[in-house]
């Protein structure tokens, strides 16, 4: 799951962005409205989380922008107000959701993992997903094979999940790049290969085939 973190505050942004990293997510972070909306306007991003008091667009006039653009990215609204009234606004201008500062790190995780599962039952990937025996639980972020659990890293699971979205179809390493590490990551792309090769020893080597020159599939064994 690709994230975007749109904060001024650039302490807390980076903090956020680590946590949330260290969960398994790609996390992009912008310091200003204007390029937020432009970042959230090109899509890719499963969830956006932003702020109200921004330079250069303010996070009401993001969002209004979004919705009005047709995009439907879930959005996490941050702000240091607390009144009704701004709680009112943030959620007509198409918010989702609306968390008042200081807050709790784990009730930020606990809302965005709402939002996600929210997002998976209207449409887009299921919360479960099954591959022969195996069965990736993208909500609750465990994975059973023959119906034993086995235990993942946070960036395993995240690959893992990549395939699991896309099972039967060619998954370039370009595209697990894109949505697992995030958009400034200029390190070897074949980094990939470490995390095929300790799923494969984790989950079995015939769930994941290799397309030489073309990425990753995965099946059901036969």
């Amino acid at each position: 799951m690709r994230l975007l973190i749109v904060e001024d505050e650039r302490r807390l942004a980076l903090s956020l962005a680590r946590g949330l990293t260290a969960e398994g997510y790609a996390v992009d972070v912008v310091h200003d409205g204007l390029e937020g909306l432009h970042r959230a306007s090109d899509g890719g991003y499963d969830l956006l989380i932003l702020d109200i008091m921004l330079p250069g667009m303010n996070g009401y006039r993001v969002c209004g922008a979004l919705r009005a653009a047709g995009n439907d990215v879930p959005i996490l609204m941050l702000t240091a107000k607390d009144g009704e009234y701004d709680e009112a606004e943030g959620l007509d201008t198409g918010a989702d959701d609306y968390l008042t500062k200081p807050f709790s790190y784990v009730v930020l995780t606990a809302r965005i993992k709402a939002l996600l599962r929210r997002r998976g039952r209207g449409g887009g990937a299921s919360p479960r997903l099954t591959v022969g025996d195996l069965v990736v639980e993208t909500a609750a972020r465990r994975v059973f094979s023959a119906e034993r659990e086995i235990a993942l890293t946070a960036k395993e699971f995240a690959v893992l999940e990549q395939l699991a979205i896309r099972a039967g179809d060619v998954v370039s390493k370009a595209q697990i790049l894109e949505h697992v590490w995030d958009f400034a990551y200029d390190g070897d792309p074949n980094i990939i290969e470490v995390y095929i090769s300790a799923l494969r020893r984790k989950l079995g080597a015939h769930y994941i085939e290799t397309v030489r020159g073309a990425g990753y599939r995965l099946v059901a064994p036969r």
